[in-house]
């Protein structure tokens, strides 16, 4: 991070995975809403694990551009072995993506082994990897008090919910609408990241009166006063308020998109169940008249005999 690239690369990340997880969640209330269960993570029909993959893949490239591409020196150590202050920050985003590998990659273990409750202690993992996040970037060495800090608080903000949601799915695993709150929120994640890539590190896109200014190899936004700062920061609350309104519609209209073309189907195979069951029940009917039919004539075929047997004997 620390870059247009470093922000918008796994802002990307966060996104396409926060919508894997809405549409197959959705897709699954729909198909089944009475036995609905959350999951973690979804198989794909390329790989079973193509998810958990991917997650790991763009871990190891981040901690790779954060402490060997990104130095200068293809590494982040001072000469004496210890960390200079200007890649404390590559340490920090290096942690946070170390600790998604390693749910994707305990995940993947769990799911092979599956021993009991491994679907709890999967999104215990998850939750563990996003209160990883939020306490990096709320302790961030980076400054809290620029744009780019007020960009961070409020991603703080959206990883909360997804430590909130995914700790609340351990307890409450038929809850659709905590699964469904928590992929909005993880695409939220990616979104506001690339977002922040996008608005400060592009010349053009900086609100008037900062300026990109190089600071210990790194560019910062900084602005030129107090009067300038203030109306940075809330050019950022707005855009933050714009983007959550329009993450809202989107999933709104994702949700009644999603009924209208796997909620019919679900809908029709209940009515064709319920035929099914009218059928077999007006068939059952017809078996005990039959049977009762039956006994009747077996009941007067008798008592014909026993008539019949008597006049035989009175001759």
């Amino acid at each position: 991070m620390g870059t247009l690239v470093g922000h918008v690369a796994p802002g990307f990340g966060f996104l396409l995975i926060g919508f894997w997880h809405l549409f197959n969640h959705t897709k699954l209330h729909f198909r089944r809403p009475s036995s609905y269960v959350s999951s973690p993570w979804f198989p794909s029909s390329i790989s079973r694990y193509l998810e958990l993959y991917l997650i790991m893949a763009g871990s190891l490239m981040s901690i790779s551009m954060e402490l060997v591409i990104g130095p200068d020196r293809h590494q982040p150590f001072d000469p004496d072995g210890t960390i200079p202050s200007n890649h404390l920050h590559n340490f920090e985003h290096s942690s946070i993506s170390f600790s998604f590998f390693a749910y994707a990659a305990l995940a993947l273990a769990l799911d092979r082994v599956r021993p009991r409750a491994h679907g709890e202690v999967t999104q215990l993992l998850a939750a563990a990897a996003f209160a990883q996040q939020l306490l990096l970037f709320h302790l961030h060495s980076a400054d809290h008090m620029g744009v780019e800090g007020q960009y961070h608080l409020l991603l703080q903000l959206v990883i909360l919910v997804s430590v909130a949601t995914t700790l609340i799915g351990i307890r409450l695993p038929r809850s659709f609408l905590t699964s469904f709150v928590r992929s909005l929120s993880i695409a939220f994640q990616g979104l506001w990241l690339i977002v922040m890539g996008l608005m400060l590190w592009t010349p053009g896109l900086i609100p008037k009166g900062c300026r990109l200014n190089s600071e210990e190899g790194h560019q910062v936004v900084r602005c030129e006063g107090e009067a300038a700062l203030g109306r940075a920061k809330s050019l950022v609350n707005l855009q933050f308020s714009w983007f959550m309104g329009g993450t809202a519609i989107f999933a709104v209209v994702f949700f009644l998109a999603m009924g209208n073309l796997y909620g019919k189907a679900t809908e029709y195979r209940g009515i064709v169940a319920d035929d099914d069951k009218v059928a077999e029940e007006e068939v059952e009917d017809d078996d005990v008249e039959s049977q009762k039919k039956q006994r009747e004539e077996t009941k007067s075929f008798l008592q014909m005999g026993k008539v019949v047997t008597s006049r035989d004997m009175e001759r």
